[in-house]
């Protein structure tokens, strides 16, 4: 029950983005796959990937882009809104993509289900907490050997230490006037990430800028131990 309601307090800014998916101008800056998203595919051809999720699928840009490549595509967001769009989207191109309304924290998924899970910007929404516990969820609904990619916000990022500081790690920044940051996000070193994913093998880790300068966010592909 405690964790439950640690739950329900940290982990809230899918209300944000629920209300950012509703607007065109919202949803512009969200549409494009990632680079990284699509330099990983040869990889999961490779492997012979086949059914994969789509963590925070947001409007749908990474789970339409993994349908357009063949794979089975299941995805999950807390956000109404954005899997409306997502899913008339999909519906456009004639994607058959299964998506699902959910929490990062309980997902609606049987163990073992998946060869590989997208989280893309999502998991460090919340405390140290909400983060282990939706890692926690993602190695459960991983197959033996199947892979994670994400990102997690990096100690270097500039807005480390902005704001009031709920929880290690943790800052939240009253009025910041884009939604986002009025809540909870968890920052972290690399000795703290890998402690978080001490049940992963570590494939690549690294420290990037994501568009701005000292938008750092650690970028990681792991494999489920």
């Amino acid at each position: 029950m405690a964790e439950a309601a640690a739950t329900e307090t940290t982990a809230t800014a899918h209300k944000a983005w629920d209300d950012r998916w509703q607007s065109e101008t919202g949803r512009a800056d969200w549409l494009d796959p990632d680079p990284d998203v699509a330099a990983v595919v040869p990889q999961l051809q490779s492997r012979n990937c086949s059914t994969l999720l789509d963590l925070g699928c947001g409007v749908g840009r990474h789970a339409c882009y993994l349908a357009s490549r063949g794979f089975a595509v299941h995805a999950v967001d807390a956000s109404p809104s954005g899997l409306n769009f997502a899913a008339a989207e999909a519906a456009r191109h004639g994607f058959q993509i299964s998506f699902r309304e959910g929490l990062m924290t309980d997902l609606p998924y049987d163990e073992g289900t998946f060869d590989y899970v997208l989280s893309f910007n999502v998991i460090y929404h919340g405390d140290g907490s909400v983060v282990a516990r939706a890692i926690s969820e993602i190695h459960r609904v991983l197959k033996p050997g199947g892979l994670f990619q994400g990102t997690m916000l990096s100690k270097r990022n500039a807005n480390f230490g902005v704001g009031t500081e709920i929880a290690p790690g943790t800052f939240v920044v009253s009025n910041a006037g884009d939604g986002d940051k009025d809540h909870p996000h968890f920052y972290c070193n690399a000795a703290e990430l890998v402690g978080l994913f001490e049940d992963f093998e570590l494939l690549s880790l690294a420290d990037r800028e994501h568009g701005s300068p000292a938008s750092y966010h650690w970028h990681l592909l792991a494999e489920r131990v």
